[in-house]
Order: structure tokens, then C-alpha cells, then sequence
């Protein structure tokens, strides 16, 4: 355990390190994060979360909500609830009416859920298994899920839920050989907003993740959307002390030189799902131009 501890900050600092190197060296980087609403965590008790809901096509998308820090659980079933009405226009809730959270409890990383028998009442269980594990996976420091029922374990899932379920999966081997799963992020717009959308592949592909990632990102995906210029290739990337290098060549950027950011995102989205990383550096040429931390 001491070992554990004593490795955990050795890779905190050692990615502190690199950060501070990377920023000191290229003074115009960029810094970004995937959060968001900052400014409100640090005034009020409420903080801004992700969630998965519904889109039109029954995909579970990532949206950012408002949670009381005190009661983040509850309010998450709550916000999953086909009953509530708080659900940002085009998008749905999926857990059955009148569903209670009996209990929780958390120990060793892992959220334990103990729900009402109102949690049965669906059609599509593994949509809700899904959407509530990935949803309650966003909470720091959960890294799996059990859901009981009335006290008693889940039947069919495994008794730790947690990532490897995949989410929106497609699959999409033609053979039982050198399959991957990899999740890339895409965007979906919904009136005059845009939302991330994760769809775990699998695919007939023994390349690394990463390189898998960047390709998939150059198509669209039926409705959903991707920023990524079918020129782009990325030249190499490395990783060192939980930072994943991305070393590009000029079409990542736009005609006016810039990059957006819902490319940034996409990818770097898709590399937390897939990598044990906390940061994603960019670089074009080996230039070190933006740089996105973790979220949780």
C-alpha cells in the first residue's frame, strides 16, 4: 500500500514537472481543461458535473449540469429520472418514474448503488446500466460501479461495472481475431448547442489506440460530427510520466492558423477514455502549441 502511495506521487509530481517544462519552454501554449463554470464552484455549493442523457437517435450524450457538492448521488438519479423536468432541451432522461435510491455507500474507489424495484421497469436495461455507470463513473475518485436492487445484485452484469461496458457500442469486426475497443468522442448538434457523444468500436485493427482515435476522427459517424481534416496525420506521439505527447502536421490547423477547440476536445476526450493519462500535449512539427488537462 505504502508503495502504492509513495509511486502515485512520484508520477504526480514527475507530470507537474513536465507541464511547468512544457509552459516555460513555449510561453504561448495554451492551457486548457475540460471543465467548466469554474468561477461558481469557488462561490457556491454547486458544482458543475457531467451526465449521460438521450439525443433523438438514443445515444448517450455528455452533458454538464449543476449539482449540490452534498448530495451529487441523489441528485444524479434524480437528474436521470424520466419524471424530471429539468432536462436541457432535446435531450431525454431514461430511468424509470418513481425510482428510489434506497442506500449508497462508498469504499475503495468503488460506488455501490442500491436501488428501488422501479429500476426493472424498462425495455432497454443495458442502455440504463450504461448511462448510470458512465454518469456516476464522472464523480473523483470512482473508478466502478455496483448496482443492486432492492438489496440484491444485478443479475447478468458483472458485480464491478465500470468503462469497460462501453458505451453507444458499435461492432464492427467481421472476424473474432485481433479485435479493439476504442471510444471516440464525436459532437452532436441539438438546436443552436453542441454536445459530446463517446461510441465505443470495435474493430478489426492491432494498431495502437491512439492512432485508431485519429483516423475514425476524420468521419463523420451517421449524425454525429467530426471537426478533423481528412488531411491531418499524426506524425508520432510519445508518453511520459502521465502526459500523451501528439505531435501533428499543419492540417490541424485552420486557414486562419487556428485550431478549434471541438477538435482538441474530441481527441483528447477520446484519449482519457482509452489512456491512463491526464494530460494530452499538441504539438504541430514537434512545436508545442496547446496543451488539456484531465476533468476529474
Amino acid at each position: 500500500m505504502q508503495n502504492k502511495i509513495l509511486k502515485k506521487l512520484f508520477n504526480t509530481t514527475v507530470t507537474m514537472f513536465i507541464i511547468l517544462t512544457i509552459l516555460t519552454i513555449n510561453k504561448t501554449s495554451n492551457t486548457n481543461t475540460l471543465r467548466t463554470n469554474l468561477e461558481i464552484e469557488n462561490i457556491t455549493n454547486i458544482s458543475t458535473d457531467n451526465i449521460y442523457l438521450l439525443n433523438d437517435d438514443n445515444l448517450l450524450v455528455k452533458t454538464n449540469i449543476f449539482l449540490d457538492k452534498n448530495k451529487k448521488i441523489e441528485n444524479i438519479i434524480k437528474y436521470l429520472t424520466i419524471s424530471n423536468n429539468k432536462t436541457p432541451s432535446g435531450l431525454k432522461a431514461y430511468l424509470p418514474k418513481n425510482i428510489k435510491l434506497i442506500n449508497y455507500f462508498i469504499g475503495n474507489n468503488t460506488l455501490t448503488v442500491n436501488l428501488s424495484k422501479e429500476f426493472m421497469n424498462t425495455n432497454n436495461l443495458d442502455l440504463q446500466v450504461t448511462g448510470l455507470v458512465y454518469s456516476l463513473l464522472e464523480l473523483n475518485d470512482i473508478d466502478n460501479i455496483k448496482i443492486q436492487v432492492e438489496g440484491k445484485q444485478l443479475d447478468n452484469y458483472n458485480k464491478l461495472l465500470n468503462r469497460n461496458l462501453g458505451i453507444n457500442n458499435k461492432y464492427l469486426f467481421n472476424n473474432r481475431y485481433d479485435i479493439s475497443k476504442v471510444t471516440v468522442y464525436y459532437i452532436d448538434k441539438i438546436g443552436n448547442k453542441e454536445y459530446y457523444v463517446p461510441v465505443t468500436k470495435y474493430v478489426n485493427d492491432t494498431r495502437n489506440k491512439v492512432e485508431i482515435i485519429v483516423d475514425e476522427l476524420k468521419l463523420s459517424d451517421n449524425n454525429l460530427i467530426s471537426y478533423l481534416n481528412d488531411n491531418v496525420k499524426l506524425l508520432n506521439y510519445r508518453e511520459e510520466a502521465n502526459v500523451l505527447f501528439l505531435n501533428f502536421n499543419n492540417y490541424l490547423l485552420d486557414q486562419n492558423k487556428k485550431i478549434y477547440n471541438e477538435i482538441l476536445n474530441t481527441i483528447a476526450y477520446s484519449i482519457f477514455d482509452n489512456y491512463d493519462v491526464n494530460v494530452v500535449c499538441f504539438e504541430i512539427n514537434s512545436k508545442r502549441v496547446d496543451l488539456i488537462t484531465k476533468d476529474k
